[in-house]
């Protein structure tokens, strides 16, 4: 197993990932035989590269990895982060390994991605009320060494995500374009990334997805999608899970941080993490 203390949490540089030859297009799901989603929701996620809402944890069970991460946050802060810098977490966080491994998510993702699934990374994006701070348009697969681009992200609603406190927004069909041209934004932007895809609008159709608390959402490595800030009183938190098929390559030692959450996988490609202690 890997030295869990390794830091993930720095984003490979363009340069780096651009030394990377990746397979970029859209893999679309083919599944005669889905066990947690329906027929048409794979047709609409081969359609949108997008699926919302899907119910996961109930009331209580929200509640109580919402007070978690209350005590996650502070934590953080008290050594210096902030509500963004919550990243790789699984490979620390024993109940954030748990989230990344749950039955109800991977059985979602396992209808999409097939048998052997790896899941490799979860990142919390918590808007404080009134913060600022946005997520501009992107794919996420542009921050990613991963070859070809069948990832997925699922996003996790620790708190009810809406309009009024910044949830997300996508561009549905934009999984179809490929690679986008981004530009660099600067710290004036207030952006939570470092780049933004222009003009989004030519690319698909705008769309904005609220969650209650509980609740996921998942989209392709190819979605462009972003949020606005929160202007609200209230937080606005998600924890974001990534998976992937276990017959993607993973360069630049990404690999090293994968869980094998369903099926299996090359264990020299993918040697996998063990649920941390704490």
């Amino acid at each position: 197993m890997m030295n869990q203390d390794t830091d993930f949490d720095i984003i490979p540089t363009r340069e780096a990932i651009a030394t990377v030859e990746r397979d970029i297009q859209f893999f679309p799901a083919k599944n005669g035989a889905p066990a947690s989603l329906r027929q048409d929701q794979i047709t609409e996620w081969n359609e949108t590269g997008y699926l919302c809402p899907l119910d996961v944890y109930d009331s209580g069970e929200i509640r109580d990895i919402r007070q978690y991460f209350d005590e996650l946050l502070a934590s953080e802060i008290a050594a210096g982060g902030n509500s963004y810098s919550i990243s790789s977490a699984h490979l620390k966080h024993a109940r954030v390994w748990d989230m990344l491994t749950n039955p109800r998510i991977v059985g979602y993702v396992a209808d999409l991605l097939g048998e052997d699934v790896v899941g490799w990374g979860s990142h919390f994006f918590c808007k404080m009320p009134h913060d600022g701070k946005r997520v501009d348009w992107h794919q996420d697969c542009s921050f990613w060494p991963l070859t070809p681009t069948k990832a997925v992200t699922v996003w996790l609603a620790i708190d009810d995500a809406d309009a009024e406190n910044g949830c997300m927004e996508v561009y549905t069909g934009s999984h179809t374009q490929g690679l986008l041209d981004f530009e660099s934004s600067d710290a004036e932007s207030n952006n939570v990334l470092d780049q933004v895809v222009k003009n989004p609008e030519q690319y698909g159709k705008w769309t904005r997805t609220p969650l209650r608390g509980g609740q996921i959402s998942i989209h392709s490595d190819l979605l462009v999608h972003g949020s606005m800030p929160n202007h609200s009183d209230r937080r606005r938190c998600g924890l974001t899970l990534r998976y992937c098929p276990a017959d993607v390559h993973a360069y630049l030692g990404w690999n090293r941080k994968g869980v094998v959450v369903h099926g299996m996988a090359d264990r020299q490609a993918w040697p996998g993490v063990s649920r941390p202690n704490a």
